[in-house]
């Protein structure tokens, strides 16, 4: 493959520089010189200072030179850099995207992506022509199905760094403080992510085991992405350790579940039944639900929850998955 030409290169960064400068605050060499090297593109910090001042001679971008490093940003009516091929659905869908995935993506493909979703805001903004899409952000929102709670504290720096090192397949090292209050410094091989209600896990393997824990991601004090890599487990998929009930507090034991519920509490398991294989025996004032299920402490929680509308409670062991 012949190799680009300067002309080029320096085009394609200037490009990549005008499309990450933002208008409601300012921005340095530096934080661009990182932004661009967590998507791979090498430039020393002196080359991108050269860069911005020569965009800012030409174009409405405001040089605020006052102290050192300088900060950029677009000009208050400038039109910035825009990205004629975003839709008015596409900017709908990156919106939503932003709002409800943003802890589910690595950072630094959120911190790439930033100046897509500057444009997705502003072409869904009151001066657009978007109306129905922007009416539309306020017709959706995913409530909770449990009192709602507000995201426990992630120390700064922390997500970036668990997020970037299982989006590399590298070594993490973390300083972990357990609910206990005990406090243990050790490398992990993180395996996964998820978000459960307002709080992140993170599914790792402790240097030297081969079994898988969670995490709870704002537990974590400190954590540091290493340059070593590792190979993923063959036999590990996120799917069914969450299948396996690990992240309901639970072994991966199923059982076969039976108990009399209320007429008036149980409704809802005809609508959403517990399993594929629920069985519902109707009474008077009751119903008798079976169905297998995997034995957690969350579905302990979820039974003690009914109080009294719930008896005669039985459980039968199935089988036993392997941990």
């Amino acid at each position: 493959m012949p190799k680009r030409s300067d002309t080029l290169e320096t085009a394609l960064l200037a490009l990549e520089l005008l499309r990450r400068i933002p208008r409601s605050r300012k921005v340095s060499a530096p934080e661009l010189h990182k932004q661009l090297s967590e998507m791979g593109l090498e430039r020393d910090v002196r080359t991108i200072q050269r860069q911005l001042d020569m965009l800012s001679k030409h174009f409405e971008i405001e040089r605020d030179d006052r102290n050192k490093p300088y900060g950029y940003r677009w000009k208050e009516r400038a039109k910035g850099m825009s990205l004629p091929s975003l839709s008015e659905q596409e900017s709908l869908l990156l919106t939503l995207a932003e709002q409800h995935l943003r802890n589910l993506l690595p950072a630094s493909l959120m911190k790439s992506m930033e100046s897509f979703f500057v444009q997705a805001r502003t072409n869904l903004g009151p001066q657009s022509n978007a109306r129905r899409e922007r009416e539309w952000l306020a017709k959706v929102r995913v409530v909770s199905t449990t009192q709602p709670l507000l995201p426990p504290t992630v120390k700064t720096g922390v997500f970036e760094e668990v997020s970037n090192a299982l989006y590399g397949n590298r070594w993490l090292s973390v300083d972990y403080k357990n609910a206990s209050g005990k406090r243990t410094s050790s490398e992990v091989m993180p395996l996964g992510l998820a978000q459960q209600g307002p709080r992140l896990y993170l599914v790792c393997r402790f240097r030297g085991f081969d079994n898988e824990r969670s995490l709870a991601v704002h537990r974590i004090i400190s954590a540091q992405a290493s340059m070593l890599k590792f190979e993923r487990p063959k036999g590990f998929d996120l799917q069914e350790y969450d299948d396996d009930g690990r992240f309901g507090f639970g072994e991966g034991r199923r059982i076969r579940l039976s108990f009399r519920i209320s007429r008036a509490a149980g409704a809802h398991l005809l609508e959403s039944p517990l399993s594929a294989d629920q069985r519902v025996k109707e009474h008077d004032d009751s119903y008798l639900i079976t169905a297998t299920v995997v034995d957690t402490a969350q579905l302990e929680w979820w039974l003690r929850g009914f109080g009294n509308e719930v008896s005669d409670i039985r459980r039968i062991p199935t089988r036993k998955v392997n941990s």
